[in-house]
């Protein structure tokens, strides 16, 4: 490979959330973190290129989203997922949470119901609930082994009055990469029942080897004009602390509810870094991408072998896209909360919970895998031998 995924990179005394935050979650600091949906891998050289450019130029004032940066990303939406997009189609947002939270706000009123399909998330839920929403779950189910849209549930719940559906495309953290006609499907449901969707799709980009990813609006104009979609460099590039994301709709009048309710709560602004690096990733980044997508790959292959081999009492349905492994402990027939314990104070490798997903999680835990294989291979030898 032209770029070294195996470089093991300190991260601590950084200030980053998942080397240096681990006490708040997990009471203690002396953890192997394999928690947090962020890579221990150094972004493309042509991100750091842009943001040393942009560092010596010394200047750092007042930015705003240029039509060069809109325009690299319609480039790159034509180029990976045939979707035309216009540039008066795309709106901003400091991050994708952000973005959702504001559309609750803009597309529904107190007290209206919500849809997710759950586990997922778990801001998906806080965005609903905390901004007095009635929030509504349909669980995914698991046939053929994937977990699959309860497709008789969905329907009934969209029946019952629910004025949003907010979709995670892919799914976080069951690693679903939804083909076209599920999407469809949810879609055509939505606009039968006046459903608008909110679509996060901030892990496109991360379709694994044999994948491929489809973005919800793309497939018919009726379902493009009831969709708000939401995408980031951000996971793709692992850049997320650049906080910027990109809104897109091609109803207007969506788009303009969905930027008063912005502009209300002045988050209208731009980071001149999150702008520099997103226009050097979309225009520079598609190289890197493609190997890191393969490593990736190789990461869950290794996974997936280790733990049929040394760890058969956790069963991990393998992920179609992303860095995240959601792992089923409930064979070891130990409670939810002593499989954390165990986790924490014997293997001391930081995992996140399962149940902060949905009541579907318990007996759950999620894993990174997007870090160096050997870091990789510690946790798993630290999980075999805690057990």
């Amino acid at each position: 490979m032209k770029y070294n995924f195996d470089e093991i990179i300190d991260r601590r005394g950084t200030d980053c959330v998942k080397y240096d935050d681990l006490n708040r979650t997990f009471g203690r600091t002396d953890l192997l973190p394999m928690w947090v949906a962020d890579m221990d891998f150094r972004t493309a050289p042509a991100i750091i290129g842009a943001a040393e450019d942009c560092c010596r130029h010394g200047v750092f004032g007042y930015t705003f989203r240029s039509e060069e940066a809109k325009q690299a990303f319609i480039d790159w939406v034509a180029l990976h997922y045939g979707w035309p997009v216009k540039p008066e189609w795309i709106s901003i947002s400091p991050g994708i949470v952000t973005a959702l939270s504001v559309a609750v706000r803009a597309f529904t009123e107190k007290r209206d119901k919500v849809l997710i399909l759950t586990p997922v998330y778990p801001p998906f839920f806080a965005v609903v609930t905390e901004n007095g929403r009635e929030l509504v779950c349909s669980s995914l189910v698991v046939e053929n082994g994937h977990y699959e849209v309860d497709w008789a549930d969905f329907e009934d719940k969209l029946r019952q009055g629910v004025k949003l559906f907010i979709l995670c495309n892919s799914h976080n953290p069951v690693g679903r990469v939804w083909r076209a006609e599920e999407l469809k499907r949810m879609g055509d449901l939505c606009c039968k029942y006046g459903v608008l969707i909110l679509s996060d799709e901030i892990h496109a980009d991360l379709a694994l080897p044999g994948f491929k990813h489809t973005v919800m609006a793309s497939l018919s104009e009726d379902i493009a004009a009831h969709t708000l979609t939401a995408m980031a460099p951000s996971k793709t590039f692992n850049i997320a602390g650049m906080m910027n994301s990109l809104i897109v709709s091609s109803s207007s009048e969506l788009l303009g509810k969905y930027n008063r309710e912005m502009l209300a709560l002045h988050l209208d602004v731009g980071n001149i870094f999150g702008h520099v690096t997103l226009k050097a990733a979309y225009r520079a980044g598609g190289e890197w991408l493609e190997e890191l997508r393969i490593y990736l790959g190789r990461n869950v292959d290794f996974a997936d072998e280790y733990i049929r081999h040394e760890l058969p009492y956790v069963k991990m349905l393998r992920p179609e896209g992303s860095f995240l492994l959601w792992l089923d402990f409930r064979p070891t027939g130990l409670r939810h909360e002593e499989v954390g314990r165990i986790l924490t104070e014997k293997a001391r490798v930081g995992l996140n919970d399962g149940s902060a997903f949905g009541k579907e999680g318990i007996g759950f835990r999620r894993m990174n895998v997007g870090c160096p294989r050997a870091i990789l291979q510690e946790g798993l030898e630290r999980i075999k031998k805690a057990f």
